[in-house]
C-alpha cells in the first residue's frame, strides 16, 4: 500500500503529464441532456504505451467516472486490464488509474464512461441560454482553451498530445450539432438522432468543439471548394453575411500567403449568446461571441463591423498557426496568438486598405507597451508551473507585443524573406508541434540573419527599451535604457533595429544597437544634401522608429525634440509616426522623464490632425491627463477639458454629427469617438444637441437621427447629466436595453455608459444592474468598463462588498476585469495600500498577476499626481494654452 502511494505522489503538483504513454486516437460519444443540463459519455483512447508503466495518467475535472467502467485492453488481446486503483488528484485535475501489472508496450484501448454538468461558466462542456418563438431554450457548447477539455471528458489536455477524433453525438433530432469535422451518418430514432462525423486529423485537445442547439445559417464556397458556413440564433442569418464573405476571401488569402491550402474539409463559424472570449479557433468549427461575428447595419457601427473583420481574420490564421502547427506547451502560447494578430491586419489590409489598417495597429502596439512597462509584466515565454496559471497569460503580452515584434522582425528582414521562410515554417511543422526556437531556425535559413541573437533578447525577458537621442555637433548619441512606467530604473538590455530618416523619408538606414551607448556620425550616414533640408528650413529634425515598426520607445534631447515639433506642425511626418510621437512623449511624462508642460505643448501641434487613428490616440492620451490633473490640482480641471475641448474643434467641425454620402469608414469612426469626448469633457453644445436627438430617438427609433456610430456619444451625454433627482436618461437607456430585437452589440454600447454618470448613487445603481440577471456574465465586464471618475469609490465598496460573489461567478479573464477596471484609475499610495490589504488574504493564482498589475499602476498614477502637482508655472501653461488654442 505504501508503495503504491509513494508512486501515486510523483505525478502531484507537476506541470506536464507523464509521457509513457501517449494518445493517438479518441471515439468519443456525448449526449447532452438540454433541459436538465448533463450529460454523459464514454471514450475509447487509442493509447501507445512506450515505457514501463502500471500508470495511466491523463486530466479529467468535474466528471464523474464510474470505477466498473474503465478497462484497458492490449490490441491484438481480448482480456480487459481493469484498474486495481482510482484516483482522482482533483487540485491538479488528474485521473491517476493503478494496475495490477505493467502494461504491454504498444498499442491498446483505455475505455471510460463518464458524467458530466453542462456548467454556466462557460468552459468544458457548458451552456447558452437562448429565446426561440419566444420560448427558453439551452444550447451545448464547448469552450476547452487553455484546459478544460479535460471537463468534457478525460483526455491528455495538453497542447503537444495530438490525436486524431472521431466523434458521434446523440441529440434532439429537430436540434443542429455541430461539430470539427463534417457528418458521414445519421440515424434517426424518433425525436432522437445519432450522427457519426468524419474522423480528424491530428489536433491537440484544446480544439475539439461541439455546438448543439437551433440555428439559421448562410453558406458559400472558396475557390477550393471548401464549404464555409456561419451559423446563428433564429432570424439573425442576414447578421452572418458579412462576416461569410470576409471568411471566403480570407481562406483564399492564407491559401497563397502561408503556401498550404486549408486543411480540412469544411469551415463553420457559429455565434454564441454566452461566451467568455472574444472567439476560439476550434479546428473547423470556429466559435464566436454575437458582438464580433453578426454585423447588423441598423444596430453596428463601423468600429463593430471592423472588429467582425480582424476577429475573423485572427481566428482563421490559427487554422494554420496554432491549429496545424501548434505550440508545444503554453510557454510558447505568443506563437498561436502574436502571429494570428499579426496576421489578421496582413488580412484586413488586403480586404480593405482603405481602412489604413497598419496605422491602426498602433493601437495594439501601445496597449502592449503599456503592459510591459510594469515591474509586474512578464516575458513573452513565460514558463508556466501549472494549468491554473495559464489563463493570466492570454494577455496584452502574449497577444500585442508579441504581434509587434513579429511587425518589427518582418521589417527588419524584409516582407518577401519574411513571408517565404514562414511558409517553409508552417510547411515544416505541419500536424505536429513547435517552440519559439523552431521559428527563429527556419527564420534564420532564410535569411541569413542572427535572428535568433536578435530575438531572444525580446522574448526572453520581459519589457523594452528607451532610446535617448542627442545631438551634440556632427554626432548623433543613442542611449538606450530599460523603460519603466513608474520611473524606476530598470536592468534589461536589447538588440535593437533602429531606423532612422533625417530631414525627409527619401533615405531610411537601419542598423543594431547591440551596445547601451553608441556614438553615430550623421554625415557618414546622411549626405549633405539631406542633412541641410532641415537646415533650411529653419529646423533641423531625425525621425527615430520610422513608422513605429520598432517596439521602443525615443526620448528626444535638445533641439531635436523642437525639430520634432516643426516636422509635425509641418506635415512632414507620416500618421503612424505622428502617433508615436505623441505616445512616447506621453509615456515619458507618466514616469515623470519628461514635464506636463511639454506634453501638452507637443498636443498643440496635432490641432489640425487629419488622421482618425491619431486624433483617436489624442483623445485617450487626453482622457488619462485630465484624470491625473483633476486628482492632483482640481483648479486646473476646468481649464485642460476648454484646451481639449479645442483641439478637438476642428474635428468635430468637420465631421459634424450626420454621416455625409461617400464617407470613409475611418471617418464614421471617428465622428463617435470625437463627439463621445467632447460629451465627457462637457461640451454644452455636444451635450445640447446630443440629448436632442437621443430624444428624437427615443421616441420613435429613427436610426437616421442616431446611427450607430453616434450612438454612444449620445448615452454618454445623457448619462452625464443624470443624477438621483433626475433618472430619465438612466430609465431610457434601460428601456432601450430591455428592447429584445435589439443586438448584443446595442447592449453592449449602453453597458459602458450606464455607470458613467458624475451622481455615486447612480453608480451603484448601475453596478448592481451589472449582477442581474438581465446581464449576461459574459457582458458583465462591459459595465464596468466606464464608471466614471466621481464613482470610482463607489465601485471599490460595491467590489468588496460583491466580491465573494463576483469570485465564485467569474473566472478566467472576465475576474481579473473586475479587478483591474476598478483598481487601476485610482492615484494614492493609500489607496494602494488599502486595495492590497482587502485582497491579502483573497488572492488566488487567477487574479495574483493581474492584481499586482493594477495595484502597480495605482502607484505609477500616484507618482504622476505628484510630479503634476511639483511642476512649476503648470497654472499659467493651462491659462494660456486654453486661451490661445
Amino acid at each position: 500500500m505504501m508503495a503504491e502511494t509513494q508512486s501515486l505522489e510523483q505525478f502531484k503538483g507537476q506541470a506536464r503529464l507523464p509521457k509513457f504513454a501517449v494518445p493517438k486516437r479518441y471515439d468519443l460519444f456525448l449526449k447532452p441532456d438540454l433541459d436538465a443540463c448533463k450529460f454523459t459519455g464514454t471514450v475509447e483512447i487509442t493509447v501507445d504505451v512506450v515505457g514501463d508503466t502500471r500508470f495511466l495518467v491523463l486530466n479529467a475535472a468535474d466528471l464523474t467516472v464510474g470505477n466498473e467502467s474503465i478497462w484497458f485492453k492490449g490490441h491484438g488481446s481480448s482480456e480487459k486490464l481493469f484498474p486495481t486503483k482510482i484516483t482522482t488528484v482533483e487540485i491538479d485535475e488528474l485521473l491517476v488509474l493503478l494496475f495490477s501489472d505493467v502494461l504491454p508496450h504498444g498499442e491498446g484501448s483505455l475505455w471510460i464512461e463518464f458524467d458530466g454538468i453542462l456548467n454556466d461558466r462557460m468552459k468544458g462542456f457548458c451552456r447558452s441560454a437562448y429565446k426561440h418563438n419566444g420560448e427558453n431554450k439551452n444550447m451545448a457548447v464547448t469552450q476547452f482553451e487553455p484546459a478544460d477539455a479535460r471537463r468534457c471528458f478525460p483526455c491528455w489536455d495538453e497542447p503537444a498530445f495530438k490525436a486524431a477524433f472521431k466523434i458521434i453525438l446523440e441529440v434532439p433530432s429537430d436540434h443542429v450539432a455541430l461539430s470539427n469535422m463534417p457528418v458521414t451518418k445519421e440515424e434517426v430514432n424518433g425525436n432522437v438522432k445519432k450522427l457519426f462525423y468524419q474522423e480528424s486529423p491530428i489536433m491537440s485537445t484544446y480544439l475539439v468543439a461541439v455546438v448543439v442547439g437551433l440555428f439559421d445559417f448562410v453558406e458559400v464556397s472558396t475557390t477550393d471548394g471548401i464549404n464555409v458556413r456561419v451559423y446563428c440564433q433564429v432570424g439573425k442569418s442576414n447578421q452572418g453575411k458579412f462576416a461569410l464573405d470576409v471568411a471566403v476571401k480570407t481562406l483564399d488569402l492564407y491559401k497563397e500567403y502561408f503556401a498550404v491550402p486549408y486543411p480540412l474539409p469544411k469551415l463553420d463559424m457559429i455565434a454564441i449568446p454566452d461566451f467568455a472570449a472574444g472567439a476560439m479557433e476550434n479546428y473547423g468549427l470556429v466559435t464566436y461571441r454575437e458582438t464580433v461575428l453578426l454585423y447588423d447595419e441598423r444596430h453596428s457601427a463601423a468600429a463593430n463591423k471592423q472588429s467582425v473583420a480582424t476577429v475573423v481574420g485572427h481566428e482563421l490564421a490559427h487554422m494554420w498557426f496554432g491549429n496545424l502547427v501548434t505550440m508545444e506547451w503554453w510557454t510558447h502560447l505568443w506563437l498561436n496568438e502574436g502571429f494570428a494578430t499579426w496576421v489578421s491586419y496582413l488580412a484586413a489590409d488586403s480586404l480593405f486598405p482603405e481602412w489604413k489598417i497598419w496605422t491602426q495597429f498602433l493601437d495594439d502596439t501601445v496597449s502592449g507597451l503599456r503592459l510591459d512597462a510594469l515591474a509586474e509584466s512578464h516575458p513573452i515565454e513565460v514558463d508556466i508551473n501549472h494549468a491554473n496559471e495559464i489563463d493570466e497569460i492570454f494577455d496584452a503580452i502574449s497577444y500585442l507585443k508579441g504581434a509587434s515584434l513579429i511587425r518589427m522582425l518582418q521589417c527588419f528582414l524584409g516582407v518577401e524573406c519574411f513571408q517565404k521562410s514562414l511558409a517553409s515554417y508552417v510547411k515544416r511543422y505541419a500536424f505536429s508541434n513547435a517552440k519559439t526556437e523552431d521559428l527563429w531556425d527556419v527564420l534564420e535559413e532564410g535569411s541569413g540573419e542572427p535572428v535568433k541573437m536578435l530575438m531572444n533578447s525580446w522574448t526572453k525577458q520581459k519589457g523594452y527599451p528607451v532610446v535617448h537621442v542627442t545631438l551634440r555637433d556632427e554626432k548623433l548619441e543613442l542611449e538606450q535604457s530599460h523603460f519603466l512606467a513608474s520611473g524606476s530604473a530598470g536592468a534589461g538590455e536589447w538588440i535593437v533595429p533602429i531606423t532612422l530618416c533625417c530631414g525627409s523619408y527619401a533615405t531610411t538606414k537601419k542598423f543594431l544597437l547591440e551596445t547601451k551607448l553608441e556614438l553615430i556620425n550623421v554625415s557618414q550616414l546622411f549626405d549633405s544634401s539631406v542633412t541641410n533640408t532641415g537646415e533650411k528650413a529653419g529646423f533641423f529634425w531625425i525621425k527615430l522608429n520610422v513608422d513605429q515598426t520598432g517596439f521602443y520607445r525615443v526620448k528626444y534631447n535638445g533641439e531635436l525634440e523642437t525639430g520634432i515639433k516643426y516636422a509635425i506642425e509641418n506635415n512632414k511626418l507620416s500618421a503612424t509616426d505622428r502617433f508615436g510621437i505623441l505616445d512616447d512623449s506621453f509615456a515619458l511624462c507618466m514616469a515623470s522623464k519628461q514635464n506636463l508642460s511639454s506634453l501638452l505643448s507637443l498636443m498643440t501641434a496635432y490641432r489640425q490632425e487629419p488622421e482618425h487613428t491619431v486624433i483617436s490616440h489624442l483623445i485617450s492620451v487626453s482622457y488619462k491627463v485630465v484624470s491625473m490633473i483633476a486628482d492632483a490640482s482640481p483648479e486646473f480641471s476646468d481649464g485642460i477639458k476648454q484646451f481639449v475641448i479645442r483641439l478637438l474643434q476642428h474635428s468635430a467641425e468637420r465631421l459634424g454629427w450626420d454621416p455625409k454620402e461617400g464617407e470613409s469608414h475611418l471617418d464614421a469612426k471617428l465622428r463617435g469617438e470625437v463627439l463621445s469626448a467632447l460629451a465627457r469633457f462637457g461640451h454644452s453644445a455636444t451635450l445640447d444637441e446630443a440629448l436632442k436627438r437621443f430624444d428624437a430617438f427615443l421616441n420613435d427609433r429613427d436610426t437616421s437621427l442616431l446611427p450607430p456610430d453616434t450612438r454612444y456619444a449620445a448615452y454618454v451625454a445623457v448619462m452625464r447629466g443624470v443624477d438621483k433627482t433626475n433618472k430619465y436618461g438612466y430609465d431610457s437607456l434601460l428601456k432601450i436595453y430591455r428592447e429584445t430585437d435589439l443586438s448584443q452589440q446595442e447592449q453592449t454600447r449602453i453597458l459602458r455608459c450606464l455607470a458613467s454618470s458624475p451622481d455615486p448613487d447612480i453608480v451603484s445603481e448601475a453596478l448592481n444592474f451589472v449582477l442581474s440577471s438581465e446581464v449576461r456574465n459574459q457582458d458583465a465586464v462591459y459595465g464596468i468598463a466606464g464608471i466614471s471618475r466621481e464613482g470610482r469609490e463607489v465601485a471599490w465598496k460595491w467590489l468588496k462588498e460583491k466580491w465573494e460573489y463576483i469570485s465564485k461567478t467569474w473566472t478566467g479573464f472576465l475576474i481579473t476585469r473586475f479587478v483591474s477596471n476598478i483598481v487601476s484609475p485610482f492615484s494614492s499610495d493609500e489607496k494602494a495600500d488599502e486595495i492590497e490589504e482587502f485582497f491579502a488574504s483573497r488572492v488566488t493564482p487567477a487574479i495574483s498577476r493581474n492584481l499586482k498589475q493594477s495595484l502597480e499602476r495605482v502607484r505609477i498614477n500616484a507618482n504622476w499626481v505628484r510630479s503634476i502637482r511639483n511642476e512649476d508655472s503648470l497654472d499659467a501653461v493651462i491659462k494660456e494654452l486654453a486661451q490661445k488654442y
